[in-house]
């Protein structure tokens, strides 16, 4: 693979007191689709119990994917949803959502997941606001016999060997497409994202090689901007490797970002806040 940038998460704080790690910009677009991916993971629930109460969105997207633990997701709409290990949540947020998300009573053994923003277009960013989950409806994955598992979250993939697999969830922004792909310790897998014009990746497990002899690795914790157009060969070291797969169309928009709004405008900003401090988003039941 050809790495074209590489960030490193950093720590933040989010919700009521929560400690995430972060990759973002809004500034200079390197992420284009996408603007943000916060990483949360903890073994004891203390440490997450309290939670994100109520707290609006508009012009965004925000795609959320638990490994372990779960969440209660409480939203205007009137959607109550219990998002557990596995599942998928996306909601294209456009004029206004407002909702919580609360670790569940019984996620006893910990919490990892991602939250990632999806930029919309200007276009789209007063439309109606929808809501989709995985819930009853689980994600797709396949196996290759190279110690390789990938799971379809968003779009569709072509894995090297077992040709295209589609997810549950379709219609993304920016023809946003995300994926989890599992290696086995030392083994391999090869993506073609050469109909994409983005492609990046998230390390949140373990180790990838970075090249035939080489001593050294891209570790946890590091997200790769990628060169799609490069055949993308990946093979994990000793310690197996776990990530997110990224692709996209850059919307190619000037963003202007404050706190969970994302618009073209400072205006635009502005009368965001006003909407909601209005009452114009609706309230949580």
């Amino acid at each position: 693979m050809k790495v074209l940038s590489q960030f490193s998460a950093k720590p933040a704080m989010d919700g009521d007191g929560v400690n995430i790690r972060r990759v973002a910009d809004f500034v200079t677009t390197h992420f284009d689709p996408f603007l943000m991916m916060d990483e949360i993971k903890y073994d004891d629930k203390q440490d997450f119990i309290g939670g994100f109460p109520p707290h609006p969105h508009r012009g965004m997207e925000t795609f959320t994917y638990i490994r372990k633990g779960g969440f209660e997701h409480r939203d205007q709409m009137g959607n109550v949803k219990a998002i557990r290990a596995g599942d998928v949540q996306w909601m294209s947020t456009g004029y206004g959502v407002v909702h919580s998300e609360m670790p569940l009573a019984d996620a006893l053994n910990g919490l990892h997941g991602f939250q990632i923003w999806v930029n919309m277009p200007a276009k789209d960013k007063l439309r109606p606001a929808t809501y989709q989950d995985t819930a009853s409806t689980p994600s797709v994955e396949t196996s290759n016999d190279t110690g390789a598992t990938l799971k379809a979250l968003a779009g569709d993939w072509a894995f090297a060997g077992k040709g295209a697999i589609s997810a549950t969830i379709q219609g993304l922004a920016g023809e946003a497409a995300i994926a989890d792909l599992m290696i086995n310790a030392n083994g391999e897998a090869q993506l073609d994202l050469s109909k994409h014009e983005f492609a990046a990746l998230y390390l949140y497990q373990g180790g990838l090689s970075k090249g035939e002899g080489s001593q050294f690795s891209f570790n946890q914790g590091e997200f790769l901007v990628l060169d799609s157009q490069t055949s993308l060969q990946l093979k994990a070291d000793e310690r197996g490797a776990g990530m997110l797969l990224f692709v996209g169309k850059p919307i190619r928009e000037k963003i202007v970002q404050m706190g969970p709004f994302v618009m073209n405008t400072q205006a635009e900003i502005q009368q965001a806040i006003r909407d909601y401090q209005e009452g114009r988003f609706g309230s949580i039941v």
